[in-house]
């Protein structure tokens, strides 16, 4: 079975093509809008994949751009269609009121993670969500989501399951690539038989072979990664790159080609400093038979 499609990512397919009509056009965004009769902001969020948008002004913007073929219309009226759809997450997340650090208000980031082909990592407080055992992740929102219902976690654990699919998908699985500050394997979230098992888990997912745990060790020193941890998805080619970084302040999506290129970057000299892929999973071993002494010490 294939992976799940997203809504969003036709959108920005559909926001591509119509900037790549407009500039060819050699039109302003304030022109368009002008002739569009509408504002430049609705014009700009259809470019950048944010506004859902409507078959008479994608018809509209057709006709200002001069497309004359019949195989690009019916390919961006299609993209149009497949951008009003509902997405795959949006049954577990209805009637749950977002919160900070797990989900936003529009469901972006899963959104944008199911259309992703790859995504880069970097994890200094927890781990990242596609490592997460559904055991990790119930305590992990039950701690954040205080004002939450044991259903609603529940549902939120059930994405968070279905978002990890990707990695299994046998036509094209999601390549993973995660840097985990030492600390996130230090870092105790519930009991020691939970971290016992997550740590085991992770020994195994990083097995796949489109999946790389590197372990980012204390004696590396202070990176300029740990001033906060960070998402980079990498789309296929034709759809730009996102940086998504999380914190007090709410979520951002960082989309220049500037941002972009910095947290590549960081990721790139991040990856320098951290253990081989090897020696991560013999650190990420030795964690959780530390933990399993504990668990078996406290039965005892």
């Amino acid at each position: 079975m294939g992976a799940p499609q997203s809504p969003i990512g036709s959108r920005r397919r559909l926001g591509a093509e119509l900037r790549r009509l407009r500039t060819a056009a050699g039109l302003t965004l304030d022109e368009v809008a002008e002739q569009m009769t509408c504002s430049t902001s609705k014009i700009s969020r259809l470019e950048t994949g944010k506004g859902i948008p409507k078959l008479p002004d994608v018809r509209e913007l057709m006709r200002i751009y001069g497309v004359e073929s019949d195989d690009e219309r019916d390919a961006l009226l299609r993209l149009v269609r497949d951008g009003r759809e509902h997405g795959w997450w949006e049954s577990l997340t209805e009637g749950v009121t977002p919160e900070r650090f797990v989900l936003d208000a529009p469901s972006r980031y899963p959104a944008l993670e199911t259309e992703a082909a790859v995504i880069r990592s970097f994890d200094i407080a927890v781990l990242h969500g596609l490592l997460q055992t559904p055991e990790y992740i119930r305590e992990l929102m039950s701690s954040l989501l205080t004002n939450h219902s044991a259903a609603e976690v529940e549902r939120l654990v059930e994405l968070r399951g279905r978002r990890q699919r990707a990695l299994f998908d046998a036509e094209k699985p999601l390549r993973l690539d995660v840097v985990l500050d030492e600390a996130v394997l230090r870092r105790m979230v519930g009991s020691s038989e939970l971290m016992a098992d997550q740590l085991d888990a992770i020994r195994e997912r990083s097995l796949l072979p489109n999946v790389t745990v590197r372990v980012l060790p204390f004696d590396a020193g202070f990176h300029r990664a740990h001033i906060g941890s960070f998402v980079l998805l990498e789309f296929p080619a034709g759809t730009a790159d996102v940086v998504y970084v999380e914190g007090h302040a709410g979520e951002n999506y960082l989309e220049n080609r500037s941002d972009v290129d910095r947290y590549n970057a960081i990721f790139d000299d991040v990856v320098d400093r951290a253990l081989s892929p090897d020696a991560s999973r013999e650190v990420i071993t030795r964690y959780g038979r530390d933990y399993g002494a504990r668990g078996v010490g406290r039965r005892a």
